[in-house]
């Protein structure tokens, strides 16, 4: 049996433009002498479609385009839809529909609802109550949607299940699995999830094929991996996730296996990721370009280069705004930047007249400004703020913020300054992580369509540093980034205690102690933050449900 898998990146809402996807990808599967066409989970509305359920017509709508589709769909061809339908009453399910020949011959309910991290479904959905099987030119196919197939073990969370869906598709017995999911990008989560497949697949004796939506929606960002393996357990043909190329995979039943997928590392993973966090919110809003201030440091560097890769140079537009404090190597390196980019120069604002004004009317007013304090400071990144907002409004294009998850997590950026714009494209990017990864762009600029190493070496190897004062670098207020990123990997990323930190770090416990304290009383910033794409196990914003007021240490 030939399966038609698509990379398939819908739009949130817009269930008539999926449809017409939809269509293409049936008729693409036809003309591939495919027999099935596996969609991913939620593909005729697109997830997440969050409070989108709530509204009176919008399951209606879905359920009206079903039977439309159901009509247009080539009869020969069995295609698995995910979509909401409703239950009885107010019941609303996530379910994968089966149509053929003009019909829908069956309808497998999503059972297992997870809950942690980003999830909320038992939020809109019921759960389904049995294992579904449809039957296809003499084969029988189970059906799993999403954590039905995963149970936590992809995203290495530990909770209680109602059922084993799984187990459950075993003892009504078929010949193979086919999986929907919609399933976030979270780096090393893939290789997680292709252990599953093949453990289930060799559990059961039989093939799984597990499809992802592909694509960027709001802060999550999709791979359109599939996965396949043999009864067993081991690797069949596929795709890497973000790999595009061939729009539609063709997965044929019983092939031989493969000895293993070439891998990109967590570096490229996590570029390509964000290259396509980037490219969905810029192209699903429809604003043409981003704009961002070059800095001449690694951050802004790095966000441009993504961009970039995301957008093409003709849509990426920096914006250089030296003030008393800039060194002339961070112009210099910015516009070093933009012409290994193919950018544009950068246009060049001198903000020094405006801060001496901002400090005058501020001393009239006798509030005094000494050279280099933390009103100085956030004066000058405020001031950088309402430029780039203003060029915004100018040009309709939107401004993505530069700063790195490091400086969110202890608060080490600016309200209303740095922090201003539509996508903070490093906000889930520890510092160390950024310098890592723009070496590796370096050293492969190919990998991200790029004609040569884009980032200037003395970007990389200055010591960081906001030059807002006198000589500033980062570690005067900051201890050394390796060391802070390791407590923000263990007390953000992965929930850990204050001993458990200093256990696994052996950092100092008054050291670990007071940053905790830090990281803590900036929650009222990253409320306030741009939308960050999630690429980490814990991203700031909806995964992390952090009290805004709280004592913890």
């Amino acid at each position: 049996m030939r399966i038609a898998v698509p990379r398939f990146d819908p739009i949130v809402g817009d269930i008539v433009g999926n449809a017409r996807l939809i269509v293409e990808a049936a008729e693409s599967a036809v003309a591939a002498a495919a027999h099935v066409l596996l969609l991913p989970e939620l593909a005729l509305c697109g997830y997440p479609p969050r409070d989108l359920l709530l509204r009176g017509d919008f399951v209606t709508s879905c359920e009206q385009e079903i039977d439309r589709l159901a009509r247009q769909l080539p009869s020969e061809l069995l295609v698995l839809i995910g979509t909401p339908i409703h239950g009885g009453g107010n019941v609303l399910h996530n379910a994968l529909v089966a149509i053929r020949d003009g019909v829908q011959v069956a309808v497998g309910i999503k059972r297992l609802m997870p809950d942690y991290d980003v999830f909320d479904e038992d939020r809109w959905f019921t759960p389904g109550g049995s294992a579904t099987i449809v039957e296809h030119r003499g084969q029988r196919l189970g059906l799993l949607i999403c954590e039905d197939l995963w149970q936590g073990d992809d995203a290495q969370v530990t909770t209680y299940w109602p059922c084993d869906p799984v187990a459950e598709l075993a003892a009504a017995g078929c010949d193979a699995v086919v999986a929907s999911s919609a399933s976030p990008f979270v780096c090393g989560k893939s290789a997680r999830q292709v252990q599953r497949v093949c453990s289930v697949a060799r559990q059961l004796g039989v093939d799984v094929v597990s499809v992802n939506q592909a694509g960027a929606n709001d802060d999550l960002v999709f791979g359109g991996d599939v996965i396949h393996a043999g009864s067993d357990g081991s690797l069949r043909p596929g795709r890497l996730p973000f790999c595009g190329g061939e729009p539609e995979l063709i997965v044929k039943l019983g092939a031989a296996p493969i000895a293993s997928e070439p891998t990109w590392g967590d570096d490229f993973d996590i570029a390509f990721a964000l290259r396509e966090a980037i490219r969905g919110y810029v192209g699903k809003t429809g604003v043409h370009g981003v704009l961002l201030g070059l800095s001449g440091g690694i951050d802004s560097a790095l966000t441009a280069t993504l961009a970039v890769a995301a957008l093409g140079p003709d849509r990426v537009r920096g914006l250089a705004m030296p003030s008393r404090y800039s060194a002339d190597v961070s112009l210099r390196d910015a516009q070093a930047l933009c012409h290994s980019l193919g950018m544009s120069p950068p246009d060049v604002i001198e903000i020094e007249s405006v801060h001496l004004a901002m400090r005058e009317t501020l001393a009239a007013g006798g509030r005094s400004v000494v050279d280099g304090d933390l009103v100085d400071q956030n004066l000058q990144a405020r001031i950088r703020g309402q430029i780039l907002m203003a060029m915004s409004n100018e040009l309709g294009w939107l401004v993505l913020p530069t700063g790195n998850k490091s400086e969110l997590a202890v608060g080490y950026a600016t309200l209303y300054g740095d922090m201003c714009g539509a996508l903070a494209v490093l906000g889930d990017v520890r510092k160390t992580q950024v310098q890592s990864m723009s070496v590796a762009i370096n050293g492969s600029p190919e990998r991200l369509g790029l004609a040569k190493p884009p980032i200037p070496l003395s970007t990389i190897d200055r010591p960081p540093s906001a030059e807002l004062a006198p000589d500033q670098c980062d570690q005067d207020s900051l201890p050394p980034y390796e060391v802070l990123d390791a407590i923000i990997e263990h007390i953000v990323d992965h929930d850990c205690s204050v001993a458990e930190t200093v256990e696994a770090t052996g950092l100092d416990a008054e050291l670990v102690t007071a940053w905790v304290r830090r990281i803590d009383h900036n929650e009222f910033k990253r409320w306030q933050a741009a939308i960050i794409p999630k690429i980490s196990r814990r991203a700031f914003g909806r995964g992390r449900r952090w009290p805004l007021v709280a004592r913890t240490v």
